[in-house]
């Protein structure tokens, strides 16, 4: 155990000093030393479901020294990375992808004729989602060997729902159900052959009796072993030794009990165990708060959302296992009857709201705009395709700094924006987010989303309530005759920042906030692009998006023929590494001085001329 109080402390004050996911690592220090001692890894395939809790797998696996770069520019990543380490067999940052991973490399292990073991690690929170069940079923007919430990804290990132957890926490707490399947395990490793047969069958018919039939998850093809301490290395080592022995042939699930946030005090005692923090201090768990003074546009989503269901009892709200993140667990405080909490189950929670929307209610369908893309068909099918009012509030929208690319909020105005029926806004700052928060609220006859970014506003005077927009028209900021910034979202404040510096060297520049995408401003487009030699499209998006859909309409309407020149500023078409906001920014050639360098290139010529005429 000594290891593991070493391996504790260095994960707490490893995170006290970077920030980043501290619950989930503390409740599987044990289990990650008895899968390392048991299993020969990276020969061995280990897939930790999500990455949370993968930690301790890095400081077991020669990254003990740069343990303390987690999450910084070009550190170590939050999550697995296949090219981090030959010991991260597979990345990920969603959830319930494991099992199907590891799946698919059991399957080429044997068509390669190889002999490894291959054990995939997912716990309770992201079996909620349909994709460990389709994998559970789909293991359970392959019948490969595979190991599957379902490492049960009774917690995701907010509680856990729905019947899963539910079921393996009466499994857990089941005396008859474990006194059977301990007698039988004893009974069966003394016996001859032939006994242990006979006893393999008493043991099924005590257990059939005692509770009820045999576990869910052997009817799915699985051979069941739990629940087993998981804080116990006395327990996990012989079982996992036991197994790797065996060469039982087919799926097994080894059913590990943890307790998340364990070994910390302060962890153990948050409601969300102290999931994911910032820097905090290490006796006593408290974070370090942000200096800022505006507040989040998620807290300002949470409380516009608020603001409108006060007055429109047919407002309710959902969320996918993330209330505290999108901000809707103050939603829930206030209008326990109107939260929707479904776990991690996204697709799920779309057709929920279309439901919801066909019978006259008014669903807001919080969720990060990385997560929302494990939903697009049931965005396409079930919402767009019925022209169902269903509001998509989409949070974490662009670039997401120490949480990297896999969470990074880049495609949603391109794969929504292609779909007819599809309102698409963007607020530049918060006050625009509260007025299409009432906006969103207002819509009865199409599907609307807003995106909006992570972290704090811009500090603008917010309105004490929202105001309807008319839907499809720009705004003007600012004046210019020779270029012009089409801006959809928060890069607005970098492009009026630009224009300033631009001014001062003699080329004037229009600022115009787009608010939508779709549909778009033509008019205002139109004339930016007969008065301007030059209008460059500026989002924090991916290519294929609102700069694509501008220069479409544009062209479809003979806009492009003359001498307007349309260039378009979006995120690289590449994945960005994590990093600070800023230094991102400078990289994909969204900051100030990138932008402004944009339209010197093509205008300060134009400028110059303009100036001498005068």
């Amino acid at each position: 155990m000594q290891l593991a109080a070493e391996l504790r402390e260095e994960m707490i004050d490893a995170v006290s000093q970077t920030g980043g996911h501290l619950g989930a690592g503390l409740g599987v220090v044990e289990l990650t030393i008895a899968l390392h001692h048991v299993f020969d890894a990276p020969r061995d395939k280990l897939i930790w479901d999500v990455g949370h809790q993968a930690y301790p797998h890095k400081i077991l696996t020669g990254r003990r020294n740069r343990i303390r770069t987690l999450r910084q520019p070009d550190g170590l990543s939050g999550f697995c990375s296949r090219t981090e380490s030959e010991y991260d067999a597979f990345g990920a940052g969603h959830s319930s992808t494991s099992i199907s991973a590891a799946l698919g490399m059991a399957v080429a292990r044997d068509m390669k004729g190889e002999d490894h073991e291959v054990i995939a690690i997912i716990g309770d929170g992201a079996m909620s989602a349909g994709m460990a069940y389709e994998a559970l079923n789909n293991a359970g007919a392959e019948k490969r060997r595979l190991i599957i430990v379902l490492n049960d804290n009774d917690m995701s990132i907010a509680p856990a729902v729905g019947a899963m957890s539910a079921y393996l926490s009466r499994l857990v707490s089941s005396r008859p159900y474990m006194t059977f399947r301990d007698l039988g395990k004893a009974v069966v490793n003394v016996l001859p052959q032939p006994l242990k047969d006979a006893a393999k069958r008493a043991e099924q018919y005590a257990r059939s009796v005692g509770v009820g039939g045999g576990t869910w998850f052997e009817e799915m093809g699985m051979y069941y072993v739990g629940p087993v301490d998981g804080h116990n290395l006395d327990h996990l080592l012989p079982i996992f030794q036991n197994i790797r022995e065996q060469k039982h042939h087919g799926p097994i699930l080894v059913h590990v009990v943890t307790k998340k946030g364990k070994g910390f005090a302060p962890a153990e005692a948050a409601a969300d165990k102290l999931h994911g923090v910032n820097q905090f201090d290490k006796d006593t768990g408290a974070q370090k708060k942000s200096t800022g003074g505006a507040p989040t546009y998620t807290n300002v989503f949470a409380q516009s959302l608020m603001d409108e269901a006060v007055r429109d009892e047919k407002i309710v709200a959902i969320t996918a296992a993330m209330p505290s993140g999108t901000g809707l667990d103050k939603f829930a405080a206030r209008f326990p009857a109107r939260m929707f909490d479904v776990g991690i189950a996204e697709q799920h929670a779309i057709t929920f709201a279309a439901g919801l929307a066909a019978e006259g209610m008014k669903p807001f369908a919080a969720i990060y705009s990385t997560f929302l893309q494990r939903a697009y068909d049931q965005v396409v099918h079930d919402v767009a395709v019925q022209n169902l009012p269903v509001r998509f509030a989409i949070d974490r929208a662009g670039l997401v700094g120490a949480d990297g690319c896999t969470h990074a909020g880049m495609f949603d105005v391109a794969y929504l924006c292609t779909l007819p029926n599809f309102i698409v806004m963007a607020a530049s700052d918060e006050a625009e987010l509260v007025h299409m928060t009432a906006t969103a609220a207002a819509m009865n006859d199409h599907p609307i989303a807003f995106r909006y970014p992570r972290g704090e506003g811009t500090g603008v005077a917010l309105p004490e309530h929202g105001q309807i927009l008319e839907i499809g028209k720009a705004r003007i900021l600012r004046e210019g005759i020779h270029a012009a910034f089409f801006c959809f979202g928060t890069r607005l404040a970098a492009c009026l920042k630009a224009a300033e510096i631009l001014e001062t060297e003699g080329i004037s520049v229009t600022v115009a906030d787009a608010r939508f995408a779709k549909p778009l401003d033509m008019d205002l487009l139109g004339r930016l692009l007969k008065t301007h030699a030059l209008v460059v499209t500026v989002e924090e998006g991916s290519i294929g998006g609102f700069g694509s859909h501008v220069a479409t309409h544009a062209a479809n309407a003979g806009w492009l023929d003359g001498k307007a020149q349309l260039r378009a500023l979006t995120l690289p078409d590449y994945f960005q590494a994590q990093g600070k906001p800023e230094a991102q920014y400078e990289e994909a050639g969204l900051g100030v001085t990138q932008i402004v360098e944009c339209i010197k290139r093509y205008v300060a010529p134009a400028a110059k001329n303009t100036r001498k005429k005068a």
